[in-house]
């Protein structure tokens, strides 16, 4: 039902306000607060009190006079509740723990040894459980969990189509909801990631952005004017299967030359079996240690992942791209071709201004992206949306 414009309406909106405020500016002061909201000192008086009520935000005592009585200064109460945010990826889970502001105060990773849904739902509860256990009481208690899925996510939280994982049509978020007992929050992976490194990481300061999540596949979140562009259907960023050999390999999709077949994880990893190389991590081993056919294998992965970064860089002419997931940890070896490729085959004026960058949280973007799903959908019945 659609909330009418009474006072409940604008005392909702003005408390959105001032916790919001609260959020992004703590410590602050209740006539500070007043001056920064453009609302009436009685009106913010009033809001404050609630949200102290609220176990929201509490007073840490006196601030600076700038003449007269000192001020009682407020903050945000970032550990009034607790959210776990989960990437969900084709061999492993990782779950994290963390305050109501994304700081991590506890960590998991399992591997997965079978990809058949019942068997993931089961190992997403043993982790989640794990974290609920390291969670220390608080008001709210865990408020939810948020989980990155690398696949096609409809706005229900199903999961329509994994090729990866090889799921198509998996109820993820009443599934996990039923099991867990908290509200879940289901996205693609790439999007996660994207919400990420634009809340927390190097997206901060950039309004239109690329993520790249380069791991078994490649997916993108796409940021413009600082929101995430999901297309008419929500279905955007499946960019790894975009075709860059018209009569390439065969792809888990169904399509043939995409782009993720010469330019992910699972891609480098086809190469090293010959080498006899089972595992990224041994990889990334002889990398370090200098090995040439290892060092030769990540330059030719970064030469193809140069080959769709032109692509995007003349289709999209982004601020910024960002690589992130797996794939953050080879930057030494990719970082060159990359770059070198890149600006090779992309438009001179599309390139000129556009900076590329590794993700600044790492393989933790989509973990903490997921994690920001859950924080602001608890956060949303205190907030107004159009």
């Amino acid at each position: 039902m659609q909330t009418t414009g009474d006072q409940y309406l604008v005392k909702k909106i003005n408390k959105s306000i001032v916790l919001d405020t609260v959020i992004k500016h703590s410590p602050l002061s209740r006539a500070q607060l007043s001056d920064m909201t453009g609302l009436h000192k009685g009106t913010v008086s009033t809001l404050v009190n609630e949200l102290i009520d609220e176990k929201l935000v509490y007073e840490i005592g006196l601030g600076r006079s700038s003449g007269g009585r000192k001020p009682v200064m407020l903050v945000f109460h970032k550990t009034a509740g607790y959210a776990i945010g989960i990437d969900l990826g084709v061999r492993y889970i990782l779950a994290v723990l963390t305050d109501l502001d994304g700081q991590i105060v506890g960590e998991i990773q399992l591997d997965m040894e079978s990809r058949e849904p019942d068997s993931v739902l089961k190992l997403l509860a043993e982790a989640v459980d794990s974290l609920k256990a390291q969670a220390p009481p608080t008001p709210y208690g865990i408020i939810g969990a948020g989980i990155g899925v690398a696949g096609i996510v409809d706005d229900k939280g199903v999961v329509l189509l994994a090729p990866n994982l090889g799921w198509e049509h998996v109820e993820l978020q009443r599934l996990l909801q039923e099991k867990l007992g908290i509200p879940v929050t289901i996205d693609n992976e790439a999007n996660a990631g994207a919400l990420g490194e634009l809340q927390y990481g190097a997206g901060r300061e950039a309004s239109d952005i690329v993520y790249l999540s380069v791991g078994t596949g490649i997916g993108a979140g796409i940021v413009i004017g600082k929101q995430l562009m999901k297309g008419t259907s929500g279905y955007s960023g499946e960019i790894g299967h975009t075709t860059i050999e018209t009569n390439g390999k065969k792809c888990r999709c169904g399509n043939r030359g995409c782009w993720e077949q010469y330019a992910s994880e699972s891609a480098v990893m086809e190469k090293a079996k010959p080498l006899g190389i089972a595992k990224f991590d041994k990889l990334i081993e002889l990398a370090q240690q200098d090995a040439p056919e290892a060092v030769k294998l990540f330059h030719d992965v970064g030469e193809s992942l140069g080959v769709g970064i032109a692509n995007i860089l003349n289709t999209f002419n982004p601020e910024l791209i960002l690589i992130g997931n797996q794939m953050t940890r080879a930057e030494k070896w990719i970082r060159n071709p990359i770059e070198r490729v890149a600006a090779a085959r992309s438009l001179p004026y599309h390139r000129k201004q556009a900076q590329f960058r590794f993700a600044s949280l790492d393989t933790h973007s989509a973990v903490l992206g997921a994690a920001s799903y859950a924080i602001s959908a608890f956060f949303s019945k205190d907030r107004v949306t159009w």
